[in-house]
């Protein structure tokens, strides 16, 4: 059984980080949603609310599960039994830091892999950064965000 890990911030969950995981499920028969709290980041979500947004976005999905996770993503992966990373590329320089990111994590530990999903066309420019910045000034969120992450969204800061 192929295990796959899709890490990140995931703050806030975008119509991008969805696809990813959608396409990711065709490739794998488990994919595990790490969460990843960083305590040096300043967060919009909590850790727990950002894993309970992607649940709500993946109830109908039967080979996801969602953790939130502090550490090192090689770690995560290893206490699951994961042997993929799976890493979405928006663009040149994602993949440049992605690439560099994968080489290490293959240095931590030779039986995990990185895998790279090239982002469709209709997402390239969508992005966490992006997504607060429009939340600031109460925008409308409908072709950034999952209508779950939106509702969500909109509750939490008063839209």
């Amino acid at each position: 059984m192929a295990v796959a890990v899709y890490a990140g911030s995931f703050d806030p969950f975008t119509l991008g980080h969805l696809d990813i995981l959608k396409r990711s499920c065709e490739i794998f028969d488990k994919v595990l949603v790490g969460v990843a709290y960083n305590p040096e980041k300043t967060s919009l979500l909590r850790p727990e609310e950002r894993a309970d947004i992607i649940k709500l976005c993946t109830m109908d999905f039967t080979d996801i599960e969602v953790f939130s996770y502090e550490g090192l993503t090689v770690d995560f992966a290893k206490k699951h039994n994961a042997s993929v990373l799976i890493r979405g590329l928006r663009n040149s320089a994602d993949f440049e830091y992605e690439n560099q990111l994968a080489q290490i994590n293959l240095s931590l530990n030779k039986n995990i892999q990185t895998v790279f999903l090239s982002s469709k066309p209709e997402h390239c420019f969508i992005s966490s950064t992006s997504v607060r910045e429009l939340i600031s000034h109460k925008c409308n969120l409908s072709d950034f965000v999952p209508e779950p992450a939106k509702n969500y969204l909109y509750k939490k800061f008063g839209y």
